[in-house]
């Protein structure tokens, strides 16, 4: 990949994630990067791919970021306490891979695309998808029930972490909740 497109979706996903999609246009991008707009229409033929681009780039940072945090988890307990305090790390802003959290950049998105139907969405939905197998591949336990509701408790953990601020609290309730759960 050419360093001036991996420049484009770096900034783009950098304003994209800190002041939402349709805040940010491509002149900002442009000004941010130092890109010339002949450039980035070189790579990209709209916003859209650009997004696209960017998504994906959040997508492996973030799986990797998963993988890497539940890697040395021996059993179910420890999986739900490594996942929940990895998302605590991150929403403290002690997850420099990760950058400031500003909650879930595939939650935010869909925020901002209502058909869901679209190309952006259905990307967004593959991410959470490839979370939730991440996450079940770590359990023992076969009951795909039991792995929707952790994920289920992940995702409203970011989002109450997002709205509220409030981190300690909630991530004590999330790994009890969830440890009751897997008993």
């Amino acid at each position: 990949m050419s360093k001036k497109r991996q420049l484009l979706i770096d900034t783009a996903l950098t304003l994209f994630y800190n002041h939402g999609i349709h805040a940010i246009g491509v002149n900002e991008i442009l000004k941010r990067s130092g890109v010339a707009k002949r450039t980035l229409y070189s790579h990209f033929n709209s916003k859209e791919e650009l997004l696209l681009a960017a998504l994906e780039a959040r997508h492996r940072l973030f799986i990797q970021w998963l993988e890497s945090k539940l890697s040395n988890a021996k059993n179910d307990l420890e999986v739900t306490t490594v996942l929940f305090q990895a998302l605590e790390n991150w929403f403290d802003n002690n997850e420099p891979r990760l950058g400031e959290f500003r909650g879930c950049f595939f939650i935010n998105t869909c925020g901002e695309y209502s058909d869901v139907s679209c190309e952006i969405r259905k990307l967004c939905e593959q991410h959470k998808s490839k979370v939730r197998q991440v996450i079940a591949d770590k359990l023992s336990i076969d009951n795909q029930d039991n792995v929707a509701a952790l994920c289920i408790l992940m995702e409203g953990a970011i989002v109450t972490a997002q709205v509220s601020g409030k981190n300690t609290l909630l991530i004590e309730d999330c790994i009890n909740a969830s440890q009751a759960m897997l008993r």
